[in-house]
């Protein structure tokens, strides 16, 4: 296939384009600034885009059968305190994002889209979207370390998403684990829906290298076209 990938720097969009280029795909990986990458692998190529201008995107889409976005406000895999720092100046870029994705696809319908977003829209149980407690979110923010403003970053995915239940694309929305982080790649893991996929030890956790693996394997054998699903151990 001819799979387009947005944010392909990034800490799961690079093991997305790894995933791909290791199951024989054709990749198209795009990010802000690639003037200085250099990248020696067969079956890739390198373009500049804009995630958030729908002009730009669909300039892009010719000869793509999916575009999977693995956006992020900065990027992590190179400056983690940064990309912090620019999702909490700026947690509307994701919902800029989830307009701008499905309006670049109105005329590439035929073009899948699978967004890669955040944790916090899952529900805790049935109804209580995690995203929607204060409490929830500031516990796990202090559990990671991370700035208490950094909450208004998690609803912006919990809103990116909600954009894209209102879009009659074919669009599939991956929620990864609660914690998620570079390690192994196993190719074992669980699939879920809206809650989270929970560990013996009552954790939500997956691999990056695993979370890319779960991207590939749905553009492969699509099972959640206008869904949601997650993935953990």
């Amino acid at each position: 296939m001819q799979i387009g990938v947005i944010g392909a720097t990034g800490t799961i969009g690079s093991r997305i384009v790894t995933e791909a280029l290791d199951r024989r795909h054709q990749v198209t990986a795009f990010s802000r600034d690639v003037s200085g990458i250099q990248d020696n692998r067969a079956d890739i190529r390198w373009k500049n885009v804009d995630a958030t201008d729908a002009g730009g995107i669909a300039a892009v889409l010719p000869g793509l059968d999916v575009l999977i976005s693995a956006f992020g406000a900065g990027n992590a895999a190179s400056d983690p305190a940064d990309a912090v720092a620019r999702a909490i100046a700026n947690p509307g870029i994701y919902a800029r994002t989830a307009t701008a994705l499905p309006t670049a696809l109105e005329s590439r319908s035929q073009i899948r889209l699978i967004v890669v977003g955040g944790a916090a829209s899952l529900e805790v149980k049935p109804g209580l979207v995690f995203a929607d407690s204060d409490a929830l979110l500031n516990a796990a923010i202090d559990g990671f370390g991370l700035p208490r403003e950094y909450a208004a970053a998690m609803r912006g995915h919990r809103d990116a998403l909600n954009l894209y239940r209102t879009s009659n694309r074919r669009w599939t929305y991956l929620s990864p684990a609660v914690e998620i982080a570079p390690g192994e790649r196993t190719g074992r893991f669980r699939v879920g829906g809206d809650q989270p996929v929970l560990d013996a030890e009552g954790r939500s956790r997956i691999s990056a290298e695993d979370a890319a693996v779960a991207v590939l394997d749905e553009v492969e054998l699509p099972r959640f076209v206008q869904r949601r699903f997650t993935v953990g151990y």
